[in-house]
């Protein structure tokens, strides 16, 4: 103990020794930093990595980055001609004569873990002009006691810290911070905050500084405006929180599970109201935690910065005995002999090195002081990922292997970073790899540990800042709805001010999606909650008449200009890009239907709705044109000279889309006069249907059905190619412009070909029944049974031949076919008849 204190100590009569101690918010790390800038050289030792990084920016623009170095574990940064340095506690130069050294956040000296790091910097790091302890006042006994020619130097926090309460997560204000005692909740409740408030920032301590920073910088830039942390939010990190809500007031400490001490209930609670802006702190309400509420002793001592002081320190030997592995453990075991120290809990360097102790490979190896000293350094490297001591002995004890007798070989570090050097995986596995990386870091830091330190030390680093990037990325992904944030904040009485534009039919307010137009109409973001639904349409609405107009505007042009639009009859609606903008009602006649806007285009100003639909009734009349044939027909209906009975029959044809049975149709009824104007008006009188030719087209039928749909009618879906003949799934009625022949419909134009060819052969044969041939038939791709059933719908009967004579072979002659005006009943096979083979066969069999 004398040597670790008395021979370190007695350089302390050389500078002043000042101790700046406060709650948070007082300022004195701002102290320091000025402090640092007025002397000609001087060192900062920091409690985490990323507040070095912070300062050391700071520094740099005052100073210039060639004479300002920064010293961590993991990184360091050192110019030739470099006269300021910052430096974590564990990193910082304690024998360099300097003239300025202050020590950060020196209460930490009673930490278990690492309080005997700061412990010894209290002790021993001094100034050659001027030394510094920030900290807590709780340290002040300590510094008293310790450091009897410290002057001591309190500070008023600069804002006030009150009492809120317990508030719901919905009633968190904006700038808040969340802070949780584990991961999983950390994670949950950013991920509420996400679907409530548009998302938040997450600060963890597994987090590398680069990611925590972008992180904080993703808060502070107001982008989200909630900020879900652990405990380490409470170390340092300057940030515009105007609340502080606790999601529980217990943490695991590394023993047991335990209640927050005032202190550092206080410590976290600070980051509340920084510099004059006062703040709050309270607890989130319905976590279901029993100790999530703070007593009232809590709150009196939080806002009042009355909290226990410090009694003891820890503290372990900082220059060990290393002259055996045995000595070594025996001086970092040793108890200081002053009531103000105690001596610190086994942290993990120790119990490492005690577990390697064990390993008779490695105790043998390490038989010199050197040897010693450097397994000792080897154990004393962090554990960032968090493993515990037996997985991190294992990788020491292979690192311990590779340094025992000289150094790392660069291609070995080269590999165990690229293998890390992927940015592929969920938050955990980029958090771990990270970790790893971390570890590399610190070894590539090392002066003697790696060959071609400075290029394994760059690799490191570029690995660590992709990774991070990475990270950022998931976190952000994860936990950030961009669009609701921006929405959040911004909506309100000046929501019609918002910048409001469209890029490829999507609305962007503020640069983010919140739905797209289609056709007319404003469709909300499908990935959206439904909740956000009301939100985003109040985004969107003021801006809708300006966005509708625009697009009206571009329509009516295209098309008057006859230029191709998305225009699509679709049943009775009228659809522009699959949305729809118009229908078709009820008009003076059938073939002249009228048309009504949708009511999404009621937003449109009155002049640009009227041109408009004058556009949408010219493309209208110009896709009904197929229909030209019925409308002659239309036409001629009204024409008295026609007489009644041709009248008659012209208005069923235009109300059946030129298409009816002649049975029942009144056509015979008609004068040679009448039949005339009919094919004058190209309409086909057949043996079984009268039909327009013109209208057996895709075109016209489609076209006609639309007519029908605006009558309610619900027609079969025309053929695209309308071919001779199709298959029939079922027994419902075949597709317009087809007759039905049980399994297979027939064009009509095409029955009544093969119908006038079967009367045409009758006819030459003086009205005698005749050999019909199916081949024309069954060229078409008609059946011989449908061929069959158009014969007899046509009045057609066959008449079956005799069978042959006893002892005669052969084929029996083909059936013949007899027309009869009224249809009677086949005549049936004769009893004993021979069988009958080939197609003529086949088909008089079929109809008997």
């Amino acid at each position: 103990m004398a040597r670790s204190i008395s021979a370190r100590q007695d350089r302390s009569g050389d500078g002043r020794v000042k101790a700046v101690l406060g709650p948070t918010n007082t300022g004195k790390t701002h102290l320091a930093i000025e402090r640092l800038c007025a002397h000609s050289s001087g060192a900062i030792g920091f409690p985490l990595r990323l507040l070095a990084r912070e300062v050391y920016d700071r520094v740099c623009a005052i100073k210039g980055a060639d004479r300002v170095a920064l010293i961590t574990g993991e990184e360091r940064i050192e110019p030739k001609h470099a006269r300021w340095l910052l430096c974590t506690a564990e990193a910082m130069p304690t024998s360099a004569d300097l003239a300025f050294v202050a020590l950060d956040e020196a209460q930490l000296g009673a930490d278990r873990e690492r309080g005997h790091v700061f412990t010894d910097r209290l002790l021993h790091t001094r100034g050659r002009e001027e030394t510094m302890i920030l900290g807590s006042a709780t340290l002040e006994p300590m510094v008293r006691s310790l450091v009897p020619e410290a002057e001591i130097v309190g500070r008023p926090r600069f804002s006030t810290l009150s009492h809120a309460g317990a508030r719901k997560l919905s009633r968190i204000p904006p700038r808040s911070a969340i802070v949780a005692f584990s991961a999983e909740q950390v994670y949950a409740i950013a991920e509420m905050l996400r679907r409530f408030r548009g998302g938040a920032a997450v600060v963890m301590g597994a987090l590398s500084p680069e990611t925590r920073n972008r992180q904080v910088s993703l808060y502070q830039s107001g982008e989200v405006d909630y900020l879900v942390a652990t405990d380490a939010i409470g170390m340092g990190l300057n940030l515009d929180v105007q609340h502080v809500a606790f999601a529980g007031l217990s943490k695991f400490d590394g023993l047991r599970q335990r209640r927050l001490f005032p202190a550092e209930m206080a410590q976290i609670a600070g980051r509340a109201g920084r510099h004059q802006t006062d703040g709050t702190f309270g607890t989130l309400a319905g976590t279901g935690s029993h100790d999530a509420e703070f007593s009232a002793e809590e709150v009196y001592a939080i806002e009042e910065h009355r909290f226990a002081p410090l009694t003891r320190l820890f503290w372990r030997e900082a220059d060990p005995d290393c002259s055996t592995i045995a000595r070594l453990i025996a001086d970092l075991e040793r108890l200081p002999d002053r009531p103000e120290l105690a001596a610190a809990p086994e942290a993990i360097d120790l119990a490492v090195l005690k577990r390697l102790a064990d390993e008779p490979a490695i105790a043998s190896a390490a038989n010199s002081p050197a040897r010693v000293a450097r397994l000792w350094d080897a154990c004393r490297l962090p554990d960032f990922r968090q493993h515990g001591a037996d997985t991190h002995a294992r990788f020491v004890a292979r690192l311990w292997d590779d340094l025992k007798d000289g150094q790392i070989p660069g291609d070995q570090v080269a590999r165990a970073i690229a293998e890390l050097d992927r940015p592929d995986g969920d938050i955990d596995t980029l958090q771990g790899r990270i970790a790893a990386i971390r570890s590399w870091s610190y070894i590539a830091q090392r002066p003697d540990w790696v060959l071609a330190r400075e290029e394994m030390a760059a690799r490191a680093r570029a690995a660590e800042a992709r990774l991070s990037d990475a990270l950022h990325g998931r976190l952000t992904e994860r936990f950030v709805n961009r669009r609701t944030s921006v929405l959040m904040k911004k909506l309100g009485p000046d929501a019609g001010l918002l910048p409001v534009k469209v890029e490829d039919d999507r609305i962007l307010v503020d640069g983010e999606a919140i739905g797209v137009l289609a056709g007319f109409r404003f469709r909300v973001d499908p990935a959206a909650r439904l909740a956000d639904h009301k939100l985003l349409l109040a985004a969107a609405e003021r801006h809708l008449p300006m966005l509708l107009a625009e697009r009206a505007s571009k329509l009516t042009g295209a098309l008057v200009a006859g230029e191709a639009v998305d225009l699509v009859l679709s049943g009775s609606n009228l659809d522009w890009e699959g949305e729809r903008i118009a229908r078709l009602a009820p008009g003076k006649s059938l073939l002249a239907p009228g048309l009504l806007l949708d009511p999404a285009l009621s937003a449109l100003p009155l002049p640009a709705r009227r041109e408009l639909e004058q556009a949408l009734a010219g493309w209208l009349e110009h896709a009904l044109q197929p229909l030209d044939p019925l409308r002659k027909l239309e036409a001629a209906s009204r024409d008295a000279a026609g007489g009644p009975e041709l009248r008659a029959l012209l208005i069923r044809l235009v109300e059946d889309g030129g298409m009816v049975p002649r049975a029942g149709s009144g056509v015979d009824a008609l004068s040679a006069a009448q039949r005339q104007l009919l094919r004058r008006l190209k309409v086909q009188v057949g043996a079984l249907d009268i039909f327009v030719p013109a209208m057996l087209r895709p075109a016209p039928l489609a076209a006609w059905r639309t007519l029908q749909a605006v009558r309610s009618r619900n027609l079969a879906t025309p053929h695209p190619a309308m071919p001779p003949v199709l298959a029939l799934a079922g027994k419902g009625a075949p597709p317009p412009g087809y007759r039905s022949l049980g399994k297979q419909a027939l064009r009509l134009d095409m029955a009544e070909k093969l119908l006038h060819a079967a009367h045409g052969l009758r006819a030459a044969r003086g009205g005698k029944p005749v050999v019909l041939d199916p081949a024309l038939a069954i060229s078409m791709g008609l059946a011989t049974p449908a061929y069959a059933q158009l014969l007899r719908q046509a009045g057609f009967h066959p008449i079956m031949p005799h069978p042959l004579p006893p002892g005669a072979f052969g084929p029996l002659p083909p059936p013949r076919w007899r027309w009869r005006p009224v249809r009677r009943e086949a005549p049936a096979v004769r009893p004993g008849a021979a069988p009958a083979h080939g197609a003529f066969a086949a088909l008089a069999g079929l109809v008997a």
